[in-house]
């Protein structure tokens, strides 16, 4: 199928290209006929950046199937090696469709599987991108999982559960008896990878897998939530917060560590306050925020899980005044909790 740049659908992946600025550039120098955004913090980042974008929670791969349009996919990995792996990735999961991709890490646009060719040549002659064809090279192994690209000391998660930290440049991880284990490259985090299996996780070859900072740049507040509606609990499964995402939403209980930094961060920009649930346990994957009226609390003695199923089944199914609802929770919580984040003098 022959296509330019003006006639092609952008596909972006990831917060740093917006915080970098080039979401913003591609479209002037491309202007694209449409540009769709995958990924959750990338649409955190994308409203933070006020652009006129499309978005879509499915992985790269099919929001790209599903087009009749032909499409490239944007990225910039953190070394332009791990964005020449995260495009192996994708291609790899498309079958014989090829697939182009502008990687800004290393100013190259790699044409994967013989894809258009007439593209790549549109999109290089407007930005000054080098092409490189490639071939795809990763053929998933059942029951198991790499996760290439890390950095020795970087947390690694999946499905936005932190399993672990990097040894290695390339984390191993397989299924064993209906759980998820550690198999080569990861300082294991049991109590994350015990996670993984409630609700089981059936196929790693189609879990969301990453390791490194889910974004880098602070977030930005711009809206305000309302102060009565309904409250949307989050346990341990950030990266599903705009799907569920009620109307008139007034708050997010978030259940763990490091999904209340992602809701908090998320929410910071929509001005919707977070009750978060903590035992300490957390792995630095985003800068903190939190928007005015949130409470963070660190239980004591305790884990996070069995407190946040608690207080989960006291999360109404109608409309609440969010601060009067957040004081009764911390009234019966009591002495069980400490409050180490307090913004409701903040609003």
């Amino acid at each position: 199928m022959n296509a330019d740049a003006g006639s092609s659908v952008m596909v972006v992946h990831g917060p740093e290209l917006f915080d970098q600025g080039d979401v913003r550039l591609l479209i002037d120098l491309l202007s694209p006929k449409r540009i769709i955004v995958a990924g959750v913090m990338a649409r955190t980042a994308a409203e933070e950046s006020g652009l006129h974008v499309e978005f879509n929670a499915l992985p790269p791969s099919r929001v790209i199937r599903a087009l009749n349009d032909p499409a490239f996919l944007v990225n910039r990995g953190k070394t332009a090696e791990t964005g020449e792996l995260f495009g192996n990735i994708v291609a790899s999961r498309l079958d014989d469709n090829g697939l182009v991709q502008i990687e800004c890490s290393g100013r190259m646009i790699y044409c994967w599987n013989n894809g258009n060719e007439e593209l790549a040549e549109s999109l290089s002659s407007r930005t000054g991108f080098r092409i490189l064809s490639l071939k795809s090279t990763i053929y998933p192994k059942a029951g198991e999982r790499k996760i290439r690209g890390c950095i020795p000391g970087e947390a690694v998660y999946v499905n936005g559960i932190v399993i672990g930290r990097a040894i290695a440049d390339t984390v191993v991880i397989r299924k064993s008896g209906g759980r998820v284990e550690s198999c080569y490259g990861l300082e294991p985090k049991f109590h994350g990878l015990e996670k993984l299996a409630f609700p089981p996780c059936t196929d790693l070859s189609n879990v969301w897998c990453k390791s490194g900072a889910v974004r880098s740049g602070a977030p930005h507040r711009n809206g305000k939530a309302p102060f009565r509606g309904r409250v949307l609990v989050i346990d341990h499964c950030g990266h599903e917060i705009y799907a569920r995402m009620p109307e008139e939403c007034c708050g997010v209980l978030a259940i763990g560590d490091d999904t209340t930094a992602v809701c908090g961060h998320i929410c910071t920009h929509r001005g919707i306050p977070v009750l978060g649930i903590t035992d300490g346990d957390r792995d630095t994957i985003v800068p903190s925020g939190f928007a005015p009226r949130s409470v963070v609390v660190e239980v004591v003695g305790e884990r996070d899980d069995e407190v946040g199923k608690e207080i989960t089944g006291k999360v109404p199914y109608i409309q609440v005044d969010w601060n009067e609802w957040v004081q009764e929770i911390l009234a019966y919580l009591g002495k069980r909790v400490k409050i180490i984040i307090d913004m409701r003098h903040n609003a």
